[in-house]
């Protein structure tokens, strides 16, 4: 009988406690062969006495809490390393897109990002927001993403986004934008959008030909694909420096974040609750 054979059961115990408790074991003390007699004792205790693992679990029920918040802990930081492969990797089409309305400082130090839809209420809320953010900030450059996503129950949200990106090639994105995301309640038709456009005062004959243009459609369609790499469900999605806040949130807490962003702080992927409270005590005004 060999050494270990003759404490097996007390050493299947410890052993299972150390890899429950998840105990950092000194494996560097055996060798091949006994880690390998080590592992047979364990599976053998576990199959003489298979209520085990589960009678202690019950009686150290906070293990299952560590164990847990380790998983979560791993989950968001692997969460996070796709992230930041995912942002690197669309970051040209991400903020400097030729065919992407910018406003703003266009050599701000800063880029704000926001994916949007003109039927989305959150969007609506918040672009008041956005406009008192650029106003105070003359060195941020903001970015304006169509993403109607919503086109499946509301059909004017695509057309709105080639209403929209057609009076851009007219030098008047932003007034026709803000002539959208103004109206109270869902865009209801087609007409209601057009007249929007004619009282911004766009060239309707060149309107209605650019807004059916291949070069418009694509780059719509190529920005709503963009958005689903990057896994954003919902609208009003923002991103700064590959950092992401979904939601329509407070002007405070996007505020923060871009100084948080000028401070080299921001770690790509989305920002949960906690990260926006800490970044809100550190940051905010």
């Amino acid at each position: 009988m060999t050494y270990f054979m003759s404490f097996g059961p007390r050493i299947a115990a410890v052993g299972m406690l150390v890899m429950l408790a998840g105990l950092p074991a000194s494996a560097q003390e055996f060798d091949a062969a006994q880690k390998a007699e080590i592992e047979k004792i364990i599976g053998e205790y576990l199959t003489e006495n298979p209520g085990f693992i589960r009678d202690y679990l019950l009686e150290n029920p906070e293990i299952l809490l560590e164990v847990s918040d380790k998983l979560r802990t791993q989950q968001i930081q692997q969460e996070r390393e796709s992230a930041a492969l995912a942002m690197a990797a669309h970051k040209e089409k991400l903020e400097r897109h030729p065919m992407t309305p910018v406003t703003g400082n266009p050599e701000g130090d800063v880029t704000l990002i926001e994916f949007f839809d003109y039927n989305c209420p959150y969007c609506k809320r918040v672009f008041s927001t956005m406009q008192e953010i650029e106003a105070a900030d003359p060195n941020l450059r903001v970015v304006w993403k169509e993403y109607p996503i919503l086109t499946g129950r509301s059909p004017t949200s695509l057309t709105a986004a080639k209403v929209a990106m057609a009076a851009d090639l007219q030098g008047k994105y932003l007034e026709t934008h803000q002539a959208l995301m103004t109206v109270r309640g869902s865009l209801s038709s087609d007409a209601q959008i057009l007249q929007l456009a004619e009282g911004v005062g766009l060239d309707m004959d060149k309107l209605k030909k650019d807004m059916e243009s291949p070069g418009v459609k694509e780059y719509i369609s190529e920005t709503v694909s963009l958005g689903e790499a990057l896994q954003f469900q919902g609208t009003p999605t923002f991103v700064v420096n590959g950092a992401v806040i979904g939601g329509a949130v407070p002007k405070e807490i996007i505020v923060a974040v871009i100084a948080a962003a000028r401070a080299g702080t921001l770690k790509p992927g989305e920002l949960s609750e906690q990260d926006l409270g800490q970044i809100v005590q550190k940051y905010g005004s």
